[in-house]
């Protein structure tokens, strides 16, 4: 017992407890969220809430065996996960296309999302060659070396129609360039370009466009465009300040597609009230805060990179998601990391967590 005490205490235990906080809460939330439509769907309430515990199972194996992998091993497989990566997205180009977009890769018994390892993979490419490079990130064919890796990788995600796993990549390639020791002004100059770039990605594409639109005013087409962010108004408003009660949701009857995806904020919303939302974002914001903090007290840049990379996937998709259901940004497919219902993702995002947490391990010898 007291060795056991002693491996818990090398890694930081308050990010683990703040990440199997965060588990736990989505596994309660897929299960209310989902139980109506699975009942009616599959003969079975508890039909995503089984295929959640399988893939949170997976993933915590895989975050047990990533604390105890030295993180600095991870080097010599940059080159293969960098062809694996582009392989993966390549690969589902070729997939059975799903509401219009090809993400998933069908493999039997479940589907792999390559996207969700093109994130985490760039930054660990990025981080790799960012430490070799070292002060000469200071120079601008330099950085646009690294931001064009991160434009490759996240462009190959564009492809897939997926904008909004693309929008993270490319934030966190900025910042983890940034935080390597990228001149301000570089950054500024090609950010700005980024954002022109990004409004006419937006505007090439119809569907971004009624997507846009449909932000701005919902109700001008309440029917298709605009009908999801306004269900996730009448969730979030009919929670108020205490909720309805956990498993009272109406809006989980067929009104909000999928409530246990991208909009089960609007159904924690709806069901814990504005203080169980409240709770959520600050055990995020908390566990930004540790992600952190593990970053800066790396013992190198690629601990370093990686921790602030890893942890910013996490919160720029939590700031998506909650911004988009709550209408504060225009709709987009943007999972709530470890709370969202998610095969490849919850699994992906624990074996992450993992490495993050060994970073800190590291820290404490």
């Amino acid at each position: 017992m007291g060795k056991l005490k002693k491996r818990v205490g090398e890694i930081d235990f308050y990010l683990l407890s703040t990440v199997l906080i965060l588990v736990a809460i989505g596994i309660v939330m897929v299960w209310s969220a989902s139980s109506y439509i699975a009942l009616h769907k599959y003969n079975n309430a508890n039909y995503f809430l089984i295929k959640q515990g399988i893939n949170v199972t997976i993933g915590l194996v895989g975050m047990v065996i990533a604390i105890n992998i030295d993180y600095h091993k991870y080097k010599k497989f940059t080159l293969p996960l960098a062809v694996v990566t582009f392989i993966l997205l390549v690969i589902v180009l070729f997939s059975k296309p799903v509401n219009g977009a090809t993400r998933w890769i069908n493999l039997g018994f479940t589907t792999l999302q390559p996207s969700e390892i093109a994130k985490y993979a760039l930054v660990m490419i990025l981080a790799f060659s960012l430490e070799r490079v070292g002060e000469k990130i200071k120079k601008l064919p330099v950085l646009l070396l690294h931001l064009g890796i991160g434009f490759f990788f996240a462009g190959m995600v564009l492809l897939e129609k997926n904008m909004s796993i693309f929008s993270v990549m490319v934030i966190v390639t900025f910042i983890v360039v940034f935080i390597d020791g990228a001149k301000f002004i570089h950054l500024f100059g090609l950010g700005i370009t980024a954002v022109v770039g990004g409004v006419f990605l937006i505007f090439a594409e119809p569907y971004r466009v009624k997507r846009l639109m449909s932000f701005r005013n919902p109700w001008v087409d309440p029917l298709d465009t605009g009908y999801q962010l306004i269900q996730s108004f009448y969730a979030l408003g009919t929670g108020g300040l205490m909720g309805v009660g956990l498993g009272q949701s109406r809006q989980k009857a067929f009104y909000i597609p999928e409530p246990h995806n991208d909009f089960i904020f609007s159904i924690i919303g709806e069901e814990l009230g504005f203080i169980g939302c409240a709770a959520i974002i600050l055990v995020f914001c908390f566990f930004i805060i540790r992600g952190v903090g593990i970053a800066f007290k790396a013992k190198d840049t690629y601990g370093t990179l990686i921790a602030i990379g890893f942890t910013s996937i996490i919160a720029i998709q939590a700031i998506i998601n909650i911004a988009v259901v709550s209408g504060s940004m225009p709709v987009t497919g943007v999972p709530l990391p470890f709370i969202s219902y998610g095969g490849s993702a919850i699994a992906i995002n624990l074996f992450a967590m993992g490495v993050l947490l060994n970073i800190s391990k590291q820290n404490s010898k």
